[in-house]
């Protein structure tokens, strides 16, 4: 076979789709080069805007905390009548800096609270779930929605040539194409973490959790064709929206609940509880009021407060840890490493990156370095001159069991893992019969832009997966040719 995957160096890669990982279900690790090698390019493919969630914007605000859930978790940040700065940053995901607003997107629901403890950063989106389970894939999926490196234009071939090969997608695709994929405002749309995440408690005792924010403004979407005339008349619409609202005093709030899941129930649930591409059900684990998020303060200057702003799901605190998802332990090196190279190796100087907490340790030099410690000082550990030491009762650091030997595989130690049951789910359950139409206008329109006949096959193939009627209308109407030149626009937009 002479058409193979090898690293920069011209090695074979063992696998384009499943990161090196303890067990099925375990850590993934750092010497895995070539996932290391893959988003650390990745990372540095454009300058200086972000790869990734290039248009946004946001403000300053504060979190209050309104119930008491430190049964769950010690973080200083979730105690009872805690209020914390905090700030916001919404984007859209994958268009450039000047893209407009109201493209047909996933949006960024990124938010940091500035705690005692120090910077804690809940990075998500207006989704519950995402479009891939894996960080090795995310290049890929980013290359996939973006621009042909020939024409530089947009293609709906290797966006569902991508999607197609890819069955995990298809929960996130049914958000994207449905309802949901154009709010109204970013002040009327709900935030997720989505990734699970652990919450440890002062006992030492551990949970798991998942992040839902509810807009106090309700949830509200716009049509394809209103976001087609936006799009035209105002590329900054949700930015102005946001900032005009808390110029006015119109102050956008959010309540935040968790699911909570014992930590061994995890062992033995349905579906893998780690999978970005899955929700919980809240039959199972409902919904526990936390606090409320509000937005009150527009920034002084958009470039040093939100452009320079770096979010990381790497920024945890105590109480707070990771958890078995691939994609967030991807992410967890990924981000850092993308501001290092966007804003430079100090930028957690920068005033809207610093931390309200002290800072102790023994970082020097570097690009954009300004603030630093006294010469008296040591500059390394240990020592016998009184530097800062390490105290992991501090720290609190989370944990989990991992199930075995090295490999390359998707999680299948769950009796309903499925990659289109959810997404069949949202389908038949959660759409409306008028919301079902939309969808199926918006996919027709989407997938008639696919010019490939394989591809365009796979495609159907991809949502008759998802509902076998839903595929067969699809399948109906691009044999009839029922697309409008809207649908057919609508869908450039698509991811962007």
């Amino acid at each position: 076979m002479s058409n193979f995957t090898t690293t920069q160096t011209g090695t074979p890669v063992a696998s384009d789709a499943h990161s090196l990982s303890h067990g099925a279900d375990g850590a993934v690790v750092l010497h895995d080069r070539y996932l290391v090698e893959k988003l650390a390019q990745f990372n540095r493919e454009r300058i200086p805007e972000r790869i990734v969630h290039a248009k946004g914007g946001g403000a300053f605000g504060e979190f209050t905390v309104t119930e008491d859930v430190s049964k769950y978790t010690r973080a200083a940040v979730f105690q009872p009548g805690a209020t914390t700065e905090t700030i916001q940053r919404f984007s859209s995901v994958a268009g450039e800096m000047g893209s407009p607003d109201t493209w047909r997107d996933v949006r960024g629901f990124a938010l940091r609270f500035y705690t005692s403890e120090g910077n804690y950063d809940i990075v998500g989106n207006n989704t519950p779930v995402f479009f891939i389970r894996d960080g090795i894939k995310f290049p890929d999926f980013i290359h996939s929605q973006k621009r042909l490196p020939g024409s530089g234009l947009r293609d709906a071939d290797m966006q569902w040539d991508f999607w197609t090969q890819s069955p995990e997608s298809a929960h996130q695709v049914t958000y994207l194409m449905g309802d949901r994929g154009i709010p109204r405002s970013w002040r009327e749309m709900p935030g997720f973490g989505s990734h699970t995440y652990q919450w440890i408690n002062a006992a030492g005792e551990r949970f798991w959790v998942k992040y839902h924010f509810t807009s106090n403004q309700g949830n509200h979407e716009i049509t394809g064709a209103e976001a087609e005339r936006i799009a035209g008349a105002d590329a900054d619409y949700y930015r102005r929206d946001l900032y005009e609202n808390i110029a006015a005093g119109n102050f956008p709030s959010w309540d935040l609940h968790v699911q909570v899941m014992p930590y061994e129930d995890a062992k033995n649930y349905r579906f893998n509880p780690f999978d970005l591409t899955k929700v919980w059900p809240h039959a199972d684990y409902p919904l526990i009021k936390v606090g409320t998020h509000t937005l009150n303060r527009n920034p002084e200057n958009f470039f040093a407060q939100i452009e320079q702003v770096a979010l990381s799901p790497a920024n945890l605190v105590p109480g707070i840890a990771a958890s078995p998802d691939k994609m967030l332990m991807a992410r967890i090196f990924s981000y850092p490493d993308a501001q290092r190279y966007r804003v430079g190796t100090n930028y957690n100087q920068l005033p809207v990156n610093a931390p309200k907490a002290p800072i102790n340790n023994y970082s020097q030099d570097g690009y954009g370095r300004f603030s630093f410690n006294s010469p008296e000082t040591p500059v390394y550990a240990p020592n016998t001159l009184g530097g800062p030491v390490a105290d992991p009762a501090l720290a609190g650091e989370g944990t989990w069991e991992n199930d075995g030997a090295l490999v390359r595989s998707a999680a299948t130690l769950h009796s309903e893992d499925s990659d289109f049951g959810q997404a069949g789910t949202l389908y038949r359950e959660v759409f409306d019969d008028a919301a079902k139409e939309r969808f199926l206008e918006t996919i027709t329109g989407a997938v008639s832009g696919v010019q490939r006949p394989h591809i365009r096959e796979a495609a159907i193939q991809y949502w008759t997966n998802v509902d076998a009627e839903l595929g067969a209308k699809l399948r109906a109407n691009l044999a009839s040719g029922e697309t409008t030149a809207n649908e057919k626009a609508e869908f450039v937009g698509v991811a962007e």
